[in-house]
Order: structure tokens, then C-alpha cells, then sequence
């Protein structure tokens, strides 16, 4: 049994809760490492201690196995502490991240396994770090920490380039490699414990038995089913379809790789805005506020159809950006509050499985139609898949709270709005 966290005082600002600052923290460390290291690995290609197809298959390699650890992991955290989840996925994180320092220059076989079990440790945290966060914070203020974490990653997609650039004068690559495995050190050791028991399971139970509960738990939420159909949606088109777009129209339209770098930062800045946004905002539809922000998606690929000035792909991306926390923030805190607690990792396991899993099938399927169909009528399409997933998907039952109830109902000529289930607070 772990120990419980003790549950704060409902007036203190979650900044100030020593169990949540943990939380964050470690995630926060894992979230570094896990942007830093195709930096560091870029590097050492421009440094020729690493080649570009050597750099691909390392990376696939940790693509892999975070997509092959995370329905297992879903089960673990459910099934056990989701603290020691998070310990034994940092840990073994940590332990092989010198491996990849060790085979650079000399194993790409080395530097590949290497990295799949990397990526198996950031899979396994991720569900173990969405199921802890319920157990860590009170319900009232889940919206506000899913914010702050949030808001840390979006920090650490700006930052880790440069300072991982800046290190780089100073440090070698093979240091810099090294250095991501102490920050999963970090990630393993810091976080706090949960409140929340091991659950007995009967011996020899199939793992596949156990994630197909968790897919049954989320069948019984028609809201999260269309939400993940059309966060899916959108992946597979637009981000799929700017992955590559993006830099290419920045080469070929506007000569200059700062459109690209001026478009993800727009980009990084939109959602640093959304995040703060939903740390104090509680829109009394909170469902289909979080569909119309993830449908803002949209505008990106769309402004890459026509040559148009620099400032509308840079603010067409932060407004993307901006829509995408709209959806973030609310639909992990929706997740957190909805499902039940003893299947929430396999849920949100569920959840990442399928939005990321799908992003590297989606570029898969990219160049083909780019080459059937030419890129302006792929980007068009990804345009209006980006607006029109989230409006279908808002029409299912319990979408416009992210709630199991329906939302509203008519009584004698009145409207009825039942509010969804959330004791958040703003502020």
C-alpha cells in the first residue's frame, strides 16, 4: 500500500501544493528529455557521428516502443501503484539512455534498441502520469494542474531546442545524451505518491483481457468516443499534412526556413496562451468549447493553400495553437473526472495510443495523395476533415459537458440544463 497524499486545502493555489509541484516537476523533466533528444541526435548528424537514415531508424525505433508500451502500461497503472509505474518506466528509461551515447558513432543497432526502450519508458509514464495526477489533486482543481502541466510542455517545446543548441557549444553530443537520461532520473524519483491502493487482480488474467476492460469503460462514453474520433481525425489530416507542408512551403514559397520557425513558434505561443486561458476559464460548455478550439486546427493547413504574406501562416498556427489547449485542457480534466478511477490509466492509455499512433500512418498516407492528387487539394481536404470532425462529433450524447449526461433537457417549456459533473474552481 502506498501512502496517501493528503488532500490540500481547497483555497491554496495548486502552485503552492508541495505533492503537485512534484508532479509537475517530474513531468516536466520527462517532457525535456523526450524534446531534447531528437535535437541532441540532430546534432550529432551535423557533427557526421550519426547519419540522416541512422537518425530515422533510432527514432523510429522510440516511436515503436512508446506505441507498443503504452496499452501495457495502461494495464500496469491500473493494476498497481501508479507511482511505481512511474518509477520502473523512468528508471528503465534513465538506465538506457547511456546505451544510445554509448553505440553513437559506432552501432545504430545499439543506439536503436536502445531508444525503443526509451520510448517503451515515456509510453508507460504517460497513462501512469494522467491516472496519478487524479489521485495527487483534488477534484476541484484538476482543470488548473492539467493547465500547469500542460502549460509546461508547451514551455519545454520552446525551450529544449535552444538550450539544447546553447549546451551544445559546451557540451558534446555524447554529454547531451547522457543528460536526458538524469532528467528521467528525475521524472523516476520525484513524483509523489498517490492515494489510491494496488487492485487485486485474479492470477493468470490475459493483459489484453485487462486493456479490453478499459475499451469497454470508454464505449460507455459516447462524449470521449467522438472526441477521440475527432482528435484522430484531425491528427491523421491536418498535423500529418503541415508536418510536411510546412517546411516545404517555407523553401519553396517563401525561400527561407524562417516561415517554418516562425510558424512553430507561433504555434508554441498560442498554446501557452490557451493554456493559461483554461486555467481560469470554465465555459458552461465546456464540450463543445473544446470541439470548436480543436476544429481551429484547421486553419493551418489552410494557410498554406494560397501565397499568402508570412503574418497569416504565423497567426493561422497560433490560433491553432490556441485551439488545441481549448481541447487539451478540458479534455484531460474530463477524462480525470468521468471515468472510473480503477480503469483510468487504460483509458487514457487508450487515448494516447490512438492520437499518436496514428500520426506516423497519416504521414505514411501523405505523400501518395500529395502525388495522386497534388498538395493543394490534399491541404484543402485536410482543411475541411479539421473543421468538420469536431462538429460531427459534437452532436454525440454528453458532448457539450464532456459528461455522461446528455446535457439538456425539456421539462413543461423549459429548458433544462443539467451542468456537467466538475467541482473546479476558476482561479
Amino acid at each position: 500500500m502506498t501512502a496517501p497524499a493528503t488532500a490540500s486545502p481547497a483555497g491554496r493555489p495548486i502552485s503552492r501544493e508541495p505533492s503537485f509541484l512534484r508532479l509537475w516537476s517530474a513531468t516536466t523533466a520527462s517532457g525535456l528529455a523526450t524534446w531534447a533528444l531528437p535535437f541532441v541526435l540532430g546534432l550529432a548528424v551535423l557533427d557526421n557521428a550519426l547519419s540522416a537514415t541512422g537518425l530515422g531508424v533510432v527514432l523510429a525505433a522510440r516511436t515503436a516502443g512508446f506505441l507498443l508500451a503504452v496499452p501495457v502500461a495502461g494495464v500496469l497503472a491500473d493494476r498497481y501503484s501508479r507511482r511505481a509505474v512511474v518509477l520502473w518506466a523512468g528508471l528503465a528509461a534513465a538506465l538506457a539512455t547511456p546505451l544510445i551515447a554509448l553505440g553513437l558513432g559506432r552501432s545504430v543497432l545499439l543506439m536503436s534498441a536502445a531508444a525503443a526502450i526509451v520510448g517503451a519508458g515515456q509510453g508507460a509514464c504517460r497513462p501512469a502520469f494522467q491516472a496519478l495526477t487524479a489521485e495527487v489533486v483534488d477534484a476541484g482543481r484538476r482543470r488548473q494542474a492539467n493547465a500547469a502541466i500542460t502549460l509546461a510542455v508547451r514551455v519545454t517545446t520552446l525551450v529544449a531546442p535552444a538550450a539544447t543548441a546553447l549546451l551544445a557549444t559546451v557540451l558534446s553530443a555524447w554529454a547531451l545524451i547522457v543528460g536526458t537520461g538524469l532528467l528521467w532520473l528525475v521524472a523516476a524519483l520525484l513524483p509523489p505518491p498517490g492515494r489510491r491502493e494496488a487492485i487485486a487482480v485474479q492470477p493468470g488474467t490475459p493483459l489484453l483481457m485487462e486493456f479490453g476492460e478499459g475499451v469497454c469503460e470508454a464505449r460507455r462514453h459516447p462524449w470521449f468516443l467522438a472526441g477521440l474520433a475527432a482528435l484522430a481525425a484531425v491528427i491523421f489530416t491536418g498535423y500529418s499534412a503541415t508536418a510536411v507542408a510546412l517546411p516545404l512551403a517555407g523553401r519553396d514559397r517563401y525561400g527561407t526556413e524562417a516561415v517554418l520557425a516562425g510558424a512553430l513558434t507561433a504555434y508554441t505561443l498560442g498554446a501557452l496562451a490557451g493554456a493559461v486561458l483554461m486555467a481560469r476559464w470554465h465555459p458552461p460548455a465546456q464540450g463543445w468549447t473544446a470541439l470548436a478550439g480543436l476544429a481551429l486546427y484547421g486553419f493551418a493547413p489552410l494557410s498554406l493553400l494560397l501565397p499568402v504574406h508570412p503574418a497569416v501562416v504565423f497567426t493561422a498556427y497560433g490560433i491553432a495553437g490556441l485551439g488545441i489547449e481549448l481541447f487539451n485542457v478540458p479534455w484531460f480534466t474530463a477524462t480525470q473526472r468521468e471515468v472510473d478511477p480503477r480503469l483510468l490509466a487504460r483509458v487514457s492509455s487508450l487515448d494516447f495510443l490512438v492520437s499518436y499512433g496514428l500520426a506516423p500512418i497519416g504521414l505514411a498516407f501523405l505523400a501518395p495523395a500529395v502525388d495522386a492528387f497534388g498538395w493543394r487539394p490534399v491541404l484543402a481536404a485536410c482543411a475541411v476533415v479539421c473543421f468538420l470532425a469536431p462538429a460531427a462529433a459534437a452532436l454525440a450524447p454528453g458532448t457539450r459537458g464532456f459528461s455522461h449526461r446528455t446535457g439538456e433537457g425539456h421539462r413543461k417549456g423549459t429548458t433544462v440544463v443539467l451542468q456537467a459533473r466538475d467541482g473546479s474552481t476558476a482561479g
